[in-house]
């Protein structure tokens, strides 16, 4: 029997920052109703069918989704509990409200600091306890509940680091903790407790009581009802269940379903799906069968075979047997997911879905042109109330765009998210609200382009979240067209472990998948379906082309002499640059090539600037953010498939047309790189060729008399017996560029069968072997392969010990954060390498002012005293700013390069490092870092000599 003699007492307060001073603050167990409600509304309007299925699964309530759910309304009810405590003394104005029989605590309650999350933690047993919830281990559905309430500020505790007994107060606060949690668990319909509650599952159900706090903690919302409180809370309950909808869509979480169209309108494609295509249509929904426990797909195809939009339609089919609803769509760059946020905007507006929740994610999205300005500002959450634990760390950064979803931490969570990967790896790195990651990512099909564009650390990291979806029934869609078959392997076993299968039995498994093709294993069978050979074979015929591919030797610096690199690709230019015209992409390998390789070929080829229109273009990562975007679309406008087609054009790159850029050259020259990732330049060569044959050149105009089929010049410094360029660094593993210069002198004359040739390249190079030479095991090629698996393993190493431990191999919740500190996105890295900072490349003008501008136009902006700045000014800063390595800086003198002192506690500008560019009779000079110097230049970006 419950102990109901407890009278509520509602001066204990749950929200006062930012509330109408003029009345007493928000009532905590008002704000505990909220929360609840708004958990059953997420529970019938935003979770998937199958999250559902694997919620109820995972407390044992197998078929009971009316118990889970109440459940988990419960776990969002009882959230905030810990604010019965010293909490209610963190703020003097709040405070003044409590009831006397309250109030005396004040001085023994308030002597520790702690978090009110640890602190409902702590007294989650006791409070379970009076609802008949039994203790009966450490693994009880007790301790998960209370693991979630400890964990609903984002970050998990270990559940004896608890507060100490004073913080709770004595008996008056204890049976205030009854009363409060009797109210929700009554409003709730007195749900019982269930028979187990797994981690995985735990994880999600705290990501929708994150989800949910959020929702109902917004500033208008909460201000609306403190002004008008229902009489009861019975009523008070009632209003919050009606208003949730309202919060749900004004958020853009409601879910929208798509007017499916056919193929050629949905794309907004000429013609007819290619067999791919085609393939997954007719033959995937068989494949897939209940899909009761997802599945894991795997689609290979040479590049600008539109795999994009086979995965697309491989998501329709998916999303609706596995019973999820949407897709998040991850790519290796922020320029790739940039052009395909763009397309996905396209096919949502094609198939009636404007109204979807469509965001683009990743740490620089809000800078894109796809977000306006005005849109920036919008309205604050108010998550914490004081009693936040004391921090070094700036806070989140306070861009929140006008649609609730741009916000931080919030953009995976939209139905369609476009993005990097790196947003996604977060959900199995021990930072802040992994959870509400987890969350976003189960409900939704998982797709994966350039699945093989990933070291081995993020391969591994991409292989334990490809585990959780596995044991959520996630279905997960990887895409490559260059993938070798034993990283595709272990990314298939990986899902069928965290769907349940052991790995003793995966083992004795393999699952190739075909090229071109797809492959479908069922999560919950395992079972393997691949795509018809007949319909295989007909993409073979539909791509099938002979790739031209020449080697030439070159030297790297060496003027005057034979195989002079610059000489050399001159040669190869002519026919562009002074016979029919055409276009060509001559992709090098770093920054500072490229620039060179520009600025020769614009002194041969065309002086002008690109400013004044030249044919050779220059694009690069060292452009500042709003350049380089523009630089994009110029180049992909010119490139691409629509076109209007230039009548001669050379765009001179960096590895940033590798991937997902949509172009197509008459002739593609590279500098030596490792096989896959030649091929993938290579893909940009006659990529619409068949295209066109069947539906006509963009502006009319064919390829030019010289271009009689694709071609791919490899510019080889290794040939030879030669070495490893000193400038090229370790930008690739030099085992993996000799081997695919041994391997190109094999096939140079001959070419290469696209498709036909294509995965047995890859695996020459990239597969799985022993390749040492143990006849001669002190020789430079035996060295370069020892250097290449020491790093190999020291990576997949450390991935392995950053992650969160396997789904099924989580204990206690806190082990997702096991780490020391108050780790945030910023400082647990997706990526290995040289650390990354942004820099801001301004004008130091002759009297004294700085500028964004060379010309003197436009000052900094200054922060308020607080640190704040306008959303459209803080854009205006950063869309100027660009990605350069942090060691770049180690040798600076430490305030030469510190940010204007009023941006300092901004959660963005304050990690800027600012290079003031002195402005000399009008012009800008280069600044000393190190022993280098650093200047902007209009035309080439930012140099360094």
């Amino acid at each position: 029997m419950l102990p109901r003699q407890n009278v509520l007492d509602e001066s204990v307060w749950g929200k006062s920052r930012g509330l109408d001073l003029a009345l007493p603050p928000y009532p905590l167990v008002r704000h505990l109703l909220d929360a609840a409600a708004m958990a059953l509304h997420l529970w019938d309007a935003y979770l998937a069918d199958s999250q559902r299925a694997r919620i109820a699964d995972g407390m044992g309530l197998v078929g009971e989704l009316d118990r889970a759910r109440a459940l988990v309304g419960l776990c969002a009810g009882l959230h905030d509990i810990g604010k019965l405590s010293g909490f209610q003394f963190c703020s003097q104005r709040a405070a003044q409200f409590l009831s006397s029989e309250l109030a005396t605590g004040n001085q023994r309650m308030s002597s520790e600091r702690a978090g009110h999350d640890v602190a409902g933690m702590t007294a989650a047993t006791e409070v379970l306890r009076v609802l008949g919830f039994k203790d009966d281990d450490e693994m009880s559905a007790t301790a998960r509940v209370a693991e979630i309430i400890g964990g609903h500020h984002g970050r998990f505790h270990l559940l004896e680091n608890g507060v100490r007994p004073s913080f709770l107060g004595d008996a008056a606060w204890t049976r205030q903790r009854a009363a409060h949690a009797i109210a929700v668990y009554d409003a709730l319909g007195a749900p019982t407790a269930p028979e187990s509650f797994e981690a995985p599952v735990a994880v999600l159900v705290t990501g929708v009581v994150i989800l949910a706090d959020w929702l109902v903690s917004q500033e208008g919302y909460l201000k609306q009802r403190q002004r008008t409180l229902k009489p009861s809370l019975t009523a008070h309950f009632r209003r919050s269940q009606a208003d949730a909808a309202t919060l749900l869509r004004d958020a853009g979480l409601t879910p929208v379903e798509l007017e499916r169209k056919d193929f050629a309108e949905a794309y907004g494609i000429a013609g007819e799906p290619n067999p791919l295509q085609q393939s997954v249509m007719d033959e995937l929904p068989a494949a897939a069968g209940a899909g009761r426990r997802g599945g894991i797909m795997l689609v290979t195809a040479a590049p600008g075979d539109g795999k994009s939009e086979t995965a697309l339609e491989a998501e329709r089919i998916l999303s609706k047997i596995c019973g999820t609803h949407g897709f998040a769509f991850l790519l290796p760059t922020m320029a790739t997911s940039d052009q395909m946020h763009d397309r996905v905007v396209r096919t949502l507006r094609n198939q009636s879905g404007e109204d979807a929740g469509l965001t683009l994610v990743h740490s620089m999205a809000w800078l894109s042109s796809a977000y306006a300005d005005d849109d920036l500002d919008g309205e604050a959450v108010v998550t914490c109330d004081g009693d936040e634990a004391p921090s070094t760390r700036r806070p989140e950064a306070d861009m929140r765009p006008g649609r609730w979803l741009r916000g931080p931490k919030r953009p995976l969570l939209a139905q369609f998210a476009v993005g990097t990967i790196d947003q996604a790896l977060m959900a199995v790195l021990p930072v802040r609200h992994n959870a509400l990651r987890m969350l976003a990512l189960s409900n939704k099909t998982f797709i994966v382009d350039e699945a093989h564009a990933y070291d081995p650390y993020m391969q591994v990291l991409l292989g334990r979240l490809v585990n959780w979806l596995g044991f959520y029934g996630v279905p997960v869609v990887l895409l490559s067209a260059t993938l070798p078959s034993s990283v595709g392997d272990r990314l298939i076993k990986e899902y069928l472990r965290g769907a349940g299968h052991k790995p003793t039995a995966l083992k004795r498994q393999t699952f190739p998948a075909p090229y071109p093709g797809w492959l479908y294993v069922d999560g919950e069978t395992a079972r393997c379906k691949q795509m018809s050979e007949v319909r295989r074979m007909e993409q073979v015929r539909t791509r099938n082309m002979r790739l031209r591919v020449d080697v030439e030797r070159v030297v790297h610096g060496a003027k005057g002499v034979a195989g002079d690199r610059i000489a050399v690709i001159k040669r190869l230019l002519k026919p562009v640059a002074a016979g029919d015209g055409g276009t060509a992409l001559v992709v090098c390998n770093t920054v500072g090539d490229a620039q060179e390789t520009y600025l020769q070929l614009r002194e041969e080829i065309d002086r002008r600037s690109h400013a004044e229109g030249s044919d050779v273009l220059l694009l690069h990562a060292r452009f500042p953010g709003d350049v380089r975007e523009a630089r994009t679309i110029e180049v992909t406008a010119g490139l691409g498939r629509s076109g209007p087609r230039p009548v001669r054009r050379i765009v001179v790159a960096t590895q940033v047309v590798e991937q997902s850029l949509d172009l197509d050259a008459d002739v593609v020259i590279s500098d030596l790189a490792p096989l896959s990732l030649l091929l993938q330049r290579a893909g940009r060569c006659w990529r619409h060729e068949n295209h066109w044959q069947r539906h006509g050149y963009p502006n009319g105009r064919g390829r030019p008399r010289w271009a009689d089929g694709p071609r791919l010049v490899v510019l080889d410094p290794m040939a030879g017996g030669g070495r490893v360029p000193v400038q090229w660094g370790e930008v690739y593993s030099e085992h993996l560029l000799g081997k695919t210069s041994r391997k190109l002198a094999e096939i140079e004359g001959g070419g290469i069968a696209i498709p036909g040739d294509v995965q047995g390249l890859v695996e020459a190079v990239h597969g799985d072997s022993e390749d040492f030479d143990w006849n001669a095991p002190g020789s430079h090629k035996a060295k370069a392969w020892a250097e290449h698996k020491g790093k190999e393993t020291a990576e997949r190493s450390m991935a392995a010990l950053r992650a969160v431990s396997r789904a099924r191999q989580v204990g206690g919740l806190h082990e997702l954060h096991h780490m020391e500190g108050e780790e945030d996105e910023w400082e647990v890295s997706t990526r290995l390498g040289a650390d990354s900072v942004r820099l801001l490349c301004a004008y130091a003008q002759e009297d004294g002012q700085l500028t964004l501008d060379a010309e003197g136009k436009e000052p900094l902006p200054e922060a308020n005293k607080d640190g704040r700045m306008p959303a459209p000014d803080v854009r205006q800063v950063m869309r100027r700013t660009l990605p350069v390595r942090a060691d770049w800086f180690r040798d600076a003198e430490p305030d030469a390069l510190s940010p204007p002192s009023s941006w300092a506690e901004h959660p963005m500008l304050g990690d800027l490092r600012v290079l003031r560019q002195p402005i000399h009779q009008g012009m800008a000079q280069a600044v000393k870092v190190g022993n280098k110097t650093l200047s902007l230049d209009k035309d080439l970006g930012l140099v360094r000599n």
